[in-house]
């Protein structure tokens, strides 16, 4: 009776916040949840078959696609919004579906910092496990430090069982404590995080220095080394879809909405997770093609006269897998920076995006930091203009021209909470898409 009076609190809150303009109610939603019923999620995931999906990047995504898989076979219990701490997950499992059942599988994405307290709940858990890179250095802490408290974890959890990229070094020697962990080689090309072997400290070589493409590495020292994947991704190549190749040699083609190298890979691992949990992959790889935005991620919007598309960015990793997806050169962009909690606030990290990429483009630099975006540029030998807000009528320099008024439309990339502001004015959905 307690937790469900505490999720009747929860909703009340969580309507009053978005009714005020504070957000969609999620997290103080699921606050209150916790407030009044500190046990809330370890009854809300009893009985249920949880996996948890977590990542530093990707997430968000790989949850929308593998709980769009789950769907296909039955209802889900999903938290699509991207709020992954304790009470986001909380606010999505006492808030199900209208005819879900107690008993339907959960799809939750899992912060990576907040995964190994979560792991007591669900001690049966299927974990997800994308990638490990830089991030909000001043809440998560170095990638290292992550994937110690990982393993640690998953070492004490006997009933655990993981989906793992194989071509991620910190991921690998965090899951390599699970036993019959699957496999799946969806590629890394990321590679400035994991010099070093998350086991020994020695430098690690990697094949692709002399076989580009070749996602192999090991240890020069200790002899730790990349395991081989069960399941393959083909990436897609002269303009056909990537494919991921099964560990019978079955062949299952991604024929995704979705943008970019980085969503395959994303996409993959999704389709490996639905075999786990019992969803055939001829299934599931249709259910993926019905997936066109998520959170907000890849929508159009009208601003400023033109048509946006929104995308995020959030750290090196993330932003240099974002400038695969943007209209071919010469197109303008605009970049968003903010440095809030949610986005980290140390805005250091732009040092290290190659913003050099960008060297045959226009830039708008705007949000909160859009000076320190601006003095990157700057050095990168980028043309920019530094605007306070490049959505006001006639606020987007001449450079810009008519980007956005045909049919292709003016890329806008941000961090968290600038994406969060430009979708809101442009009336797009958050929800998951």
């Amino acid at each position: 009776m307690r937790l469900q009076a505490a999720a009747g609190l929860g909703r009340m809150a969580g309507v009053l916040s978005k009714s005020l303009g504070r957000g969609d109610g999620q997290v103080i939603g699921g606050r209150v949840i916790l407030a009044a019923c500190p046990d809330a999620f370890a009854r809300l995931v009893a009985g249920k078959r949880v996996a948890f999906v977590s990542a530093t990047n990707g997430k968000t995504t790989t949850t929308r696609l593998l709980a769009a898989a789950m769907a296909a076979a039955g209802p889900v219990v999903t938290n699509f919004s991207g709020a992954n701490m304790p009470a986001g997950l909380v606010y999505a499992l006492a808030r199900p579906p209208v005819g879900v059942r107690p008993d339907a599988p959960a799809v939750l994405e899992a912060d990576e910092t907040f995964l190994p307290g979560l792991l007591a709940a669900a001690p049966s858990a299927l974990l997800v496990l994308g990638n490990l890179s830089r991030d909000q250095l001043d809440r998560v802490g170095e990638v290292a430090m992550v994937a110690r408290r990982w393993r640690k974890v998953f070492a004490a959890g006997a009933g655990l069982s993981a989906v793992a990229n194989a071509d991620d070094p910190h991921v690998v020697w965090a899951a390599s404590v699970i036993p019959g962990v699957t496999w799946v080689s969806v590629g890394q090309r990321w590679t400035s995080d994991s010099a070093l072997c998350p086991s020994c400290g020695s430098i690690l070589r990697r094949a692709t220095v002399d076989d580009p493409g070749n996602p192999d590495w090991s240890c020069t020292s200790c002899g730790f080394r990349r395991p081989t994947p069960t399941w393959r991704l083909e990436p897609a190549d002269h303009g056909h879809s990537a494919v991921l190749v099964a560990p019978d040699g079955a062949r299952y083609t991604l024929d995704l909405q979705l943008p970019g190298q980085a969503n395959q890979a994303n996409a993959a691992m999704a389709v490996v997770a639905a075999d786990a949990l019992g969803v055939r992959p001829d299934i599931s790889v249709l259910a993926l093609r019905s997936v066109s935005s998520v959170g907000g991620r890849y929508q159009t919007v009208s601003l400023a006269g033109r048509r946006v598309r929104l995308l995020l960015g959030k750290n090196p990793a993330g932003w240099s897998e974002m400038f695969d997806m943007l209209a071919p050169a010469p197109a303008p962009v605009v970049i968003a920076i903010n440095a809030r909690a949610a986005d980290g606030k140390d805005p250091s990290w732009l040092w290290d995006v190659p913003f050099e990429r960008l060297a045959d483009r226009f830039v708008v630099a705007t949000g909160e930091r859009r000076h320190d975006l601006a003095v990157r540029l700057l050095y990168a030998g980028i043309a920019y203009a530094s605007v306070a807000d490049p959505w006001l009528p006639g606020a987007l320099p001449g450079e810009v021209g008519d980007a956005g008024r045909g049919e292709t439309p003016l890329d806008s990339v941000g961090t968290y909470t600038a994406f969060r502001e430009v979708l809101r004015r442009g009336g797009g959905a958050g929800d998951g898409g």
